[in-house]
């Protein structure tokens, strides 16, 4: 859980606004003290105390607007923090996703090459006695079989690697060539085992 920051900010704020009006009334009374002869003067005089006061307020309002600019400037300065916190986590979001993605669909090619190794193994008892070539070909389509079932499960882990590198940076996403060579071992690999049942 996260700090409340505006609500530390506008406290810090609030105390320093305090400790100003009461700075100001302890110089207001002294000033008063001070300037009591000239208040006396400029009482006689029409106007001259109506403008001390609008000099007065016109501080006063400067002090309480530049108060209120500096506020607006950390809450501004927070939200853009905020909306950069909030940008990065969606950035993540969005790698795992990717990543997940990728790992399913490894998975996936991995479930098929194991499925299409089983499967050729019903074609195996037909080539047991069949000529050595068919037999070569057959083997050769199976261990493609098989490195694409490496392939996929070292593309998994790969992705992994990757994702933990990648969290803390902003690097792009590469996760390898391990799916894309899968896919071609178990499309190689079947194409054999299709060759070694035509020349049985």
């Amino acid at each position: 859980m996260g700090l409340p920051w505006l609500q530390i900010i506008d406290a810090a704020i609030g105390v320093t606004d305090l400790v100003r009006s009461r700075r100001m009334r302890t110089l207001t009374d002294e000033q008063v003290k001070q300037q009591a002869p000239d208040l006396e003067v400029a009482a006689r005089t029409p106007g001259a105390l109506e403008a001390r006061l609008a000099g007065v307020m016109v501080a006063a309002l400067k002090e309480v607007f530049d108060r209120d600019t500096k506020r607006l400037e950390l809450e501004r300065e927070q939200a853009a923090i905020e909306r950069e916190r909030a940008e990065r986590a969606l950035r993540l979001e969005l790698r795992r996703q990717a990543g997940d993605r990728e790992i399913g669909r490894l998975r996936l090619l991995a479930g098929v090459a194991g499925a299409c190794w089983i499967g050729t193994l019903f074609f195996s008892i037909r080539l047991i006695g069949g000529p050595i070539g068919a037999r070569a070909v057959l083997g050769i389509g199976w261990l493609l079989l098989l490195g694409a079932v490496a392939a996929s499960f070292t593309a998994q882990s790969r992705v992994g690697a990757v994702l933990d590198s990648v969290a803390n940076d902003d690097r792009q996403l590469v996760f390898g060539a391990g799916g894309t060579v899968a896919v071609w071992l178990i499309v190689a690999g079947l194409g054999l085992v299709g060759v070694a049942v035509l020349i049985a």
